[in-house]
């Protein structure tokens, strides 16, 4: 009697697919606008005002967007735009900061 031989595959780890975007819908909202300040109109245009809040430190932008009804996908795609801007961030004076 012959034994075949069977060979085992291993997985292929592929590598983590970088996304061309600098904002992703699984950053921090305090890292987003730490990072890309010029970015905080666009979070006011899409009614999250409450970018300085203690919660926007660890909420992601995806979360935050579900907590106050916006499209997530739009609003990546608003911050995106702005953060590959060179505009400095220009809004109204709010209670989030003293822009």
């Amino acid at each position: 009697m012959v034994k075949a031989k069977i060979k085992s595959k291993k997985p292929v780890k592929k590598a983590p697919v970088k996304s061309k975007e600098l904002i992703t819908k699984d950053m921090p909202i305090g890292d987003v606008v730490s990072k890309y300040p010029q970015t905080i109109p666009v979070f006011g245009e899409h009614g999250l005002h409450c970018i300085g809040c203690a919660i926007a430190s660890f909420e992601s932008v995806e979360q935050g967007a579900r907590s106050h009804g916006v499209n997530a996908d739009s609003l990546v795609k608003d911050l995106n735009k702005a953060a590959k801007s060179k505009k400095k961030a220009v809004h109204e004076q709010c209670s989030c900061c003293s822009h």
